[in-house]
């Protein structure tokens, strides 16, 4: 077993793990210290200095997601010194961008206006002077307002780090910093695979799922967990329902296993045959060149009799099977059994392998 370290923290003794940081710790037993820059999976980088705390013997405050625990550390997360650093980084920030709530789609969910809030900041000291950049609507699926980055970084981590597409990263220094793609680009031009990475780990009203704006308030939104059906990993999601309708799609790393929060851009983003006017609801038989609606009974059983009068009549393999990545690995091991020892023939094959 590991050697436990103690550790004090606002006069209470715990017992914390080599290699644990202080804020890890902190969370592990019920001690709440804001962040904005750490996010889960990627590597704490202590950017923002929102989640400062003193420790006794350090001349300056210290980020408590990037600075691991030692033995005997005393720590203390809400002095005074403590509360106005924080409160400073956070008027800052505010003052930097245009975070006007009223139009943005991320109110309600921006935890940059929970740390307002929770600092009990009611106006910044500084001027507000947004940096005016082009908000960026090329493609259909993801809106950039950089107006809205606090640069914390997460979205360049959770892009490098978690699903290693490599597309983002800072540029350009100081005042005129920025985050996206090289080159300044746009994400339709550059090797963005649109997976959503970052607009899910964004903090503030920066990136938007565009599918989703104007569709409801993320108060009005209903949650509904289910699995995605576009392949047979089985990735958990959230339906994001408004007045009886998807209105975009959501993950959640809380549900863990298989995908940990991350989809694919079919996953997040692909799902307007939902309530598409084209979509098939019942299967359809078609007699004397038009196709009538059935239940699922009777269209098994015009299956069944056909695929039997053909193999009566051609011989089993004149049969052949074509399954779908969209099924599980149960379903498709079932399909193949059928095709082979129900019909007789190994004519079977799958979509991804074609």
């Amino acid at each position: 077993m590991e050697k436990k370290l103690p550790v004090t923290i606002d006069g209470r003794e715990f017992q914390a793990l080599p290699g644990q940081t202080i804020l890890e710790v902190a969370r592990q037993n019920g001690i709440y210290i804001p962040t904005l820059c750490y996010f889960p999976m990627t590597t704490p980088v202590g950017a923002c200095r929102v989640c400062v705390v003193e420790v006794a013997g350090a001349k300056n405050l210290v980020a408590s997601c990037a600075m691991p625990v030692s033995p005997g550390m005393i720590i203390k997360t809400d002095t005074e010194r403590v509360r106005e650093a924080r409160k400073l980084v956070v008027e800052l920030l505010w003052a930097s961008g245009d975070h006007n709530c009223l139009m943005c789609e991320s109110n309600g969910r921006c935890e940059l206006q929970d740390l307002i809030y929770w600092l009990k900041i009611e106006k910044p000291r500084f001027d507000i002077k947004p940096p005016g950049y082009p908000i960026e609507t090329t493609n259909t699926m993801i809106m950039r307002d950089l107006n809205k980055c606090v640069l914390c970084g997460r979205c360049i981590r959770a892009c490098n780090e978690v699903q290693v597409n490599e597309v983002l990263d800072f540029y350009m220094r100081g005042s005129r910093m920025k985050v996206g793609p090289a080159f300044d680009s746009d994400y339709k031009n550059s090797i963005c695979v649109f997976c959503g990475e970052c607009m899910e780990s964004c903090p503030t009203g920066a990136i938007i799922n565009k599918q989703g704006r104007f569709a409801g308030r993320p108060w009005e939104l209903q949650k509904v967990r289910t699995t995605c059906g576009y392949c047979g990993v089985g990735c958990q999601l959230d339906l994001n329902v408004h007045e009886g309708k998807v209105v975009k799609i959501t993950s959640n790393k809380e549900y863990g296993p298989p995908n940990d929060g991350s989809l694919c851009v079919k996953g997040r983003f692909a799902a307007d045959f939902i309530d598409h006017p084209d979509r098939l609801r019942t299967p359809l038989i078609r007699e004397k060149g038009k196709l009538r609606e059935a239940s699922w009974d009777e269209a098994l059983d015009v299956i069944a009799k056909k695929l039997a009068s053909i193999r009566k009549k051609h011989g089993a393999d004149s049969i052949a099977g074509l399954s779908s990545a969209r099924c599980t690995n149960e379903e498709n091991y079932l399909f193949q059994k059928v095709l082979r020892a129900v019909i007789g023939t190994n004519n079977v094959d799958h979509c991804a392998r074609l």
